[in-house]
C-alpha cells in the first residue's frame, strides 16, 4: 500500500517536471508578436501607449520629454518589400501604477523620389480594447490576426514651375478588399492577443491619382495639367477647359506635358 502511494507521488512529481520543462506550468504569456508587412521604401516609427487598466484609480504624472508609459519601435526603410517583427508587452507597471496597452500609433514615411525631400507620410492606428464591439472580427483560430491596408500616392504641382509633389494616404481595407474611409490599422481585443500574432499588411495602389479635383485631365499615357487662367496660375482649375494645358516639372528635372509617362 505504502509502496503504491510513493509510486503515485513520484509519478506526479515526474509529470509536473515534464510540464514545467515544456512550458505548460509557466505563467500566461503577457505579450504578443507585432508584424508589419511594408512595401518597398517604406519605414515607420511606432508608439505603443500604456494607460491605467479599467478600474484602476492610479494616475500617471504629466511629463515632458521621455514617457516611460510609452514604448517606441523604429524601422529602417529597405528598397524591397519586407516584414518587420517586434515583441510587444500587453501590460506594464510605471510608478507603481498597473498599465495596459491601449493603442499603437504608426508614423509612416515613404520615399517617392531620389531627393532627400521626396518623402511622403501618413499615420496608421491600432486601438487595443478591453472588448470588441459586436460584429468586429477578432483573433482567428490560426493565432494570426491580419489588419490589411492600402496606401495611395496622390500627385499635385507646386510653385511657378508646376513641379510635381506627392502625398501619401493609407486606408484600411474592408472585408471585400476595398479601401475604407478609416486610416490603416484597426481594432483588436487585448486578451485575445496573448501569445498570438497581430500582423498589419500594407500594399501600395498600382496607379497614382490627382490630389486635387478639377486640376488634371486624363489622356493616353497619364494626365495633363490644366492651364487655368494663365501659365502663372498655380491653382489652375480646369473649369470645363479640356484643351489648354501647361507643362510640368518632373522630379528628375525634366519638363514634360504628360504625367507620369512624360510623353505626348
Amino acid at each position: 500500500m505504502r509502496r503504491g502511494f510513493m509510486l503515485s507521488v513520484w509519478r506526479g512529481v515526474f509529470v509536473c517536471s515534464v510540464l514545467a520543462a515544456s512550458g505548460c506550468a509557466m505563467k500566461p504569456v503577457d505579450s504578443f508578436t507585432l508584424e508589419v508587412d511594408l512595401p518597398a521604401n517604406f519605414r515607420f516609427k511606432s508608439d505603443a501607449a500604456y494607460r491605467p487598466a479599467t478600474g484602476e484609480i492610479c494616475t500617471l504624472p504629466k511629463r515632458r520629454g521621455k514617457q516611460p508609459e510609452d514604448k517606441v519601435f523604429d524601422t529602417l526603410g529597405k528598397p524591397v518589400a519586407n516584414r518587420v517583427s517586434f515583441e510587444v508587452p500587453l501590460t506594464e507597471v510605471v510608478d507603481g501604477c498597473p498599465l495596459v496597452l491601449r493603442s499603437i500609433t504608426f508614423d509612416m514615411y515613404a520615399k517617392w523620389g531620389e531627393r532627400s525631400a521626396d518623402v511622403g507620410g501618413d499615420f496608421a492606428f491600432v486601438n487595443v480594447l478591453d472588448r470588441l464591439e459586436e460584429g468586429r472580427a477578432g483573433m482567428p483560430e490560426s493565432g494570426v490576426q491580419e489588419l490589411r491596408g492600402r496606401c495611395q500616392w496622390f500627385f499635385r504641382t507646386i510653385g511657378p514651375l508646376h513641379a510635381i509633389r506627392k502625398i501619401l494616404m493609407c486606408n484600411s481595407l474592408d472585408a471585400i478588399g476595398q479601401p475604407s474611409k478609416s486610416r490603416a490599422g484597426g481594432f483588436v481585443q487585448r486578451d485575445q492577443l496573448e501569445g498570438k500574432t497581430l500582423r498589419m499588411v500594407l500594399a501600395v495602389a498600382n496607379e497614382e491619382l490627382p490630389a486635387v479635383d478639377d486640376n488634371w485631365i486624363a489622356v493616353p499615357g497619364g494626365w495633363r495639367r490644366c492651364m487655368g487662367e494663365s501659365l502663372d496660375d498655380v491653382f489652375a482649375y480646369c473649369r470645363g477647359n479640356t484643351t489648354d494645358f501647361k507643362a510640368i516639372k518632373m522630379p528628375d528635372g525634366r519638363v514634360c506635358d504628360v504625367y507620369p509617362t512624360c510623353t505626348e
